[in-house]
């Protein structure tokens, strides 16, 4: 344990972990804790990613452990200065103290952050007592439905989807269609994920399905210690979680002969009390269709031409039709070395849907008709059947898979 900061007013030390622990003391050590958890909370709750996120507290000691946010800055231009204190009231909350000596730098992710909300203040007309409102609502009931086809080239499916509810003791599969009200989504997270396996013969196969094993071994432990009052750090979860799933494809990979090479692309949403926490690497994608209308892609594809269209160098019918378009530049094993997740976070509202797919899916749809098929879904069939219908019918030369989950 070592110890960076010991004054009148608090003592904070950084653990072997990383994590940092910080104790009140001193004058009005009561109130300046309980003010800095209740905004700490609050910038979580609005999803605030350039603040500590609280993992545990202690009213009896005065105690509060947070997630690092690296070191403090010593030199940063005032502009910079200023917008990051802006940025913040964008979240609710005021900085008493809008100074450098507030600002760290988290290498880790390259974001500078804020620390020290003893004497911050909540704005928008909310009071201190009353800061519990702004927590985003859990959905009234999420439902959702899934679906996967072989196609008609290839002779095994190598996609994989799943559906999860996790509680803090145990798991259970979801079925391919489904409902949750608010008393389920109230004790249980819902996790929803495709993936999409590559490699000869049939470890393609294995490899997808290795992944989907490894997210019901890992995630339900998160669960129960955040029953325990211990915060999920969703990004850091996601990534372990990645990791692990990498390192397990490796080791078969370079364990038998017959699963060389064989690896898995991976896209997952993760509802936990009104917000979707989502992971992705490959080029299987996941979207967003507002209530609005439209549509919006959430992943990026794991490929040089996702890069050239994400660029403009391309459009969506040339990326459709490039030579190298199924060439993965990142994937879970196959030998690969970069395997850092694209991670992220939206809220969910009422009306919206979530749509998680194979690239057998995508292969011959573009994106914004994606809502027009949908539209069109016939009385007694599944939207995720619906869609992976149309894939296959317009292309079928992979493996189609779809997960549809719409927020009610």
């Amino acid at each position: 344990m070592i110890t960076v900061k010991d004054t009148q007013r608090a003592t904070v030390r950084v653990s072997f972990d990383g994590q940092v622990i910080k104790q009140f003391h001193g004058p009005n050590a009561k109130d300046r804790f309980e003010n800095e958890v209740r905004i700490l909370r609050h910038l979580e709750s609005r999803n605030c990613p350039f603040v500590p996120q609280l993992v545990r507290i202690n009213p009896e000691t005065l105690t509060m452990t947070t997630t690092n946010c690296g070191a403090r800055v010593n030199y940063l231009d005032e502009d910079r200065c200023r917008e990051l204190f802006a940025n913040l009231e964008e979240y609710g909350v005021r900085h008493d103290d809008p100074e450098i000596r507030n600002v760290t730098y988290r290498q880790q992710d390259g974001n500078f952050c804020l620390i020290d909300f003893e004497f911050a203040a909540l704005l928008d007309g909310l009071s201190q007592d009353h800061s519990e409102e702004v927590t985003p609502a859990s959905p009234i009931a999420l439902s959702w439905s899934g679906e996967t086809d072989i196609g008609s080239v290839r002779k095994n499916n190598e996609d994989v989807f799943l559906g999860l509810s996790i509680e803090a003791e145990e798991v259970h599969h979801l079925g391919r269609i489904g409902e949750a009200g608010a008393e389920m989504l109230e004790k249980s997270d819902l996790l929803f994920a495709v993936s999409d396996g590559m490699g000869g013969a049939m470890s393609g196969e294995f490899a997808s399905r290795i992944a989907i094993e490894k997210i019901t071994l890992m995630l339900p432990p998160l669960l129960k210690l955040r029953s325990k009052g211990i915060a999920t750090q969703f990004e850091n979860a996601l990534t372990a979680l990645f990791a692990e799933i990498h390192k397990a494809l490796l080791y078969l990979g370079s364990s038998y002969q017959e699963c060389r090479g064989m690896g898995a692309t991976l896209s997952l949403c993760w509802f936990s009390r009104g917000s979707l926490h989502f992971a992705h690497i490959g080029d299987s994608r996941i979207y967003l269709l507002p209530a609005a209308g439209g549509i919006k892609q959430l992943s990026e594809d794991d490929t040089h031409v996702g890069w050239l269209l994400r660029t403009g160098a391309v459009n969506e019918r040339e990326a459709k039709s490039h030579p190298r378009r199924n060439l993965l530049q990142k994937a879970l094993g196959a030998e690969n070395q970069f395997t850092t997740p694209q991670v992220g976070t939206v809220e969910c509202r009422p009306g919206d849907r979530i749509l998680l797919c194979s690239d057998g899916v995508t292969d011959a749809i573009y994106n914004d008709e994606i809502p027009s098929i949908l539209a069109e879904c016939p009385h007694g069939i599944t939207p995720a059947r619906h869609l992976v219908d149309k894939g296959v019918e317009r292309s079928g030369r992979d493996n189609a898979t779809a997960v549809i989950v719409e927020v009610r």
